[in-house]
């Protein structure tokens, strides 16, 4: 199984790299809101705040829409083909998943590099902490999308997940800490578990890491991790039984 992950990692990487545009194209969108809406942010708040929103956004967009392959796959027989290889079915998903993470770090770090010239100034452990937590949401959103993305018709999966994204990112507070939110909205953002790792974040940016903050984030990034992967091997082994 390891080697097949390794094999399907390393194919989908080469394919990434030829074309590099595409990764950075992914993270336009949070570095446009870091370039034209951060100095305006930052005279009422902080990088180490609205940073970790970012950081969200561009996992939900990145990740989140990882399912786009195997839309593409599946619909040019792609999927067909390999199912009936001996590769391991669940070294099927985790390739995919681990090159789609790999495309995710690249983006951050592209994001914290300008943001650190802009002003970040978050500690060494704090961000490095984050990353890690980061990364493990990461691979979550990329086995949830892989599953959707196997369950649903191929033409109802770029709507369904544009529609869910943009509420998730709202809701999670990443331009602006729920708790300035009128009381309902507040309320209503507790059912994501994004608000929870965002908070953490910004903790953790802040240089505050034995917190309860940190460590619910922590605890629901673990359990959202095995509720996401469990899924997603579960439709992608039954989609290629």
């Amino acid at each position: 199984m390891l080697r097949d992950t390794w094999v399907l990692f390393r194919h989908g990487v080469r394919a990434t790299l030829q074309q590099r545009i595409a990764i950075v194209i992914g993270a336009i969108q949070p570095l446009l809101f870091l370039v034209l809406f951060g100095p305006i942010f930052t005279t009422f708040g902080t990088w180490e705040t609205l940073v970790p929103g970012l950081i969200i956004q561009l996992g939900l967009m990145s990740t989140g829409m990882a399912g786009f392959g195997v839309v593409f796959e599946k619909r040019s027989g792609v999927l067909e083909r390999i199912r009936v290889t001996p590769a391991s079915r669940l070294a099927l998903l985790l390739g995919r998943v681990l090159n789609n993470t790999l495309t995710l770090v690249i983006q951050l770090v592209l994001l914290l590099a300008v943001a650190f010239a802009f002003g970040l100034r978050a500690p060494a452990p704090g961000l490095a902490a984050g990353l890690v937590l980061v990364v493990v949401l990461g691979v979550s959103l990329a086995a949830l999308s892989y599953a959707v993305a196997l369950t649903i018709h191929e033409q109802l999966f770029a709507p369904v997940m544009s529609t869910a994204v943009v509420p998730l990112v709202l809701l999670s507070g990443s331009f602006l800490p729920m708790s300035m939110a009128p009381g309902w909205l507040d309320a209503i953002s507790h059912v994501s578990p994004f608000r929870y790792v965002l908070e953490a974040l910004r903790d953790l940016f802040n240089g505050r890491y034995l917190t309860g903050t940190v460590g619910l984030g922590v605890a629901v990034t673990v359990v959202f991790a095995a509720v996401s992967l469990t899924v997603g091997t579960r439709v992608f082994n039954r989609e290629n039984a």
